[in-house]
């Protein structure tokens, strides 16, 4: 028989602090107060979703309570805790949803178990609450006083997107730590580690778009490449992920610009045509434009080039258009892209809407031009 297929979220979900991605300031903290036995009773996780927070709690769960801890603070997964955690059979590990466990009687439950020691030698019992934000304002209020006071082996790890709905009371009560983005770099390192491990050839620059698509969610980014990968047969290419996330490629930003510089209408109306027929909306084309022009004016001056997140072959072609390109035609074009993104909306003909913009940048030069002699003109006569 087949091995059963297990999704990369699943199973490449980290089991060790060190393998935790793109969160070093939590895990480092986790594990010094681990260390120096300055456990608080109560944390509060909260970060977008997809960055490990209910992974960083089962991972201190497991860690707090394992009896052969490592001299760099990590569970050793082969004591009877660890194995015990492992195969799901730990009665000092309780897992709470709140979004579907979020009334009073839930919490009072949740209060009743608390009363009981760890069993099997363990030091503590842990109560994980994931989307602690969705409990009701009374199951809140309930749970106030064992928060605030809690048994000496009780510890609570709650899990939140949306900090900003939880009551200040339980806010005050809990040690709050804040989990990042995950940076595209430290995604495209993670999903090349696991590529080598599944015998994946993938493009750097096919993991390179999937990271930027994923907008700091790793498990998004793992979905992403799961659905490209069982597609194209394990082979990852720059095209067919554009083609599979539907991307707009850079490429076509790169032709529109070079024929935009030559004036060459019909180049520009044929080339928003061929991506209007692959189904990319108008808005989607505005906003694309906006971003491109956006990197070509940041690749003016090499200090703030840094600031451009992108693959180094990416790079050096924006290096290459922006000196062919004015700064003064750059800001302009922005300005008129911008204008007609947000005008985009209140537009009936949507397609025309769009048109009209691109014929603005397509004579946008000689508009540049007219405007400086003018003011030239106008310098001479007050002079």
């Amino acid at each position: 028989m087949a091995e059963n297929y297990v999704v990369s979220a699943i199973k490449y979900r980290p089991q060790h602090f060190n393998t935790v991605v793109g969160q070093s300031h939590i895990t480092t903290t986790l594990k010094n107060a681990i260390k120096t036995n300055q456990l608080a009773h109560s944390f509060l996780f909260c970060g977008p979703r997809g960055v490990g927070k209910t992974t960083c709690a089962r991972i201190l769960a497991k860690t707090i309570n394992c009896t052969n801890i490592s001299a760099d603070t990590e569970a050793c997964d082969q004591c009877a805790s660890c194995i015990s955690y492992r195969e799901n059979t730990s009665f000092n590990v309780h897992e709470l949803d709140a979004a579907s466990n979020n009334s009073v009687d839930d919490i009072r439950e949740l209060i009743e178990q608390v009363r009981f020691a760890p069993q099997g030698g363990s030091r503590y019992k842990v109560y994980i609450i994931d989307e602690v934000h969705m409990l009701s304002s009374a199951a809140f209020n309930a749970f106030l006083k064992t928060l605030e006071e809690p048994p000496s082996y009780a510890i609570f790890i709650l899990a939140t997107t949306e900090k900003h709905k939880i009551l200040p009371t339980i806010l005050s009560r809990c040690q709050i730590f804040d989990f990042n983005r995950i940076t595209t770099n430290d995604t495209v390192n993670h999903l090349l580690d696991i590529c080598a491990k599944e015998h994946i050839e993938a493009e750097k620059e096919a993991l390179h778009l999937i990271a930027q698509k994923s907008e700091g969610c790793m498990r998004d980014a793992l979905s992403m490449m799961d659905k490209i990968a069982s597609f194209t047969n394990d082979k990852l290419t720059y095209t067919s992920t554009v083609e599979h996330l539907n991307i707009l490629d850079y490429d076509y930003y790169f032709r529109l610009v070079e024929a935009l510089m030559l004036q060459d209408m019909p180049a520009v109306m044929l080339l928003f045509d061929e991506i209007n027929s692959k189904g990319f909306e108008g808005d989607t084309f505005l906003n694309g434009g906006i971003e491109h022009f956006r990197n070509l004016l940041m690749c003016k001056d090499a200090r703030v080039a840094r600031l451009l997140d992108l693959p180094d072959n990416v790079k050096a072609r924006y290096y290459h258009q922006a000196n062919q390109v004015s700064e003064n035609y750059i800001i302009n074009a922005i300005s008129v892209l911008n204008q007609s993104e947000i005008q985009f909306k209140q537009s009936r003909n949507k397609r025309m809407h769009v048109e009209l913009a691109l014929i603005k940048l397509n004579y946008l030069n000689q508009a540049i031009q007219l405007l400086s002699q003018e003011d030239g003109e106008i310098l001479k006569k007050k002079s």
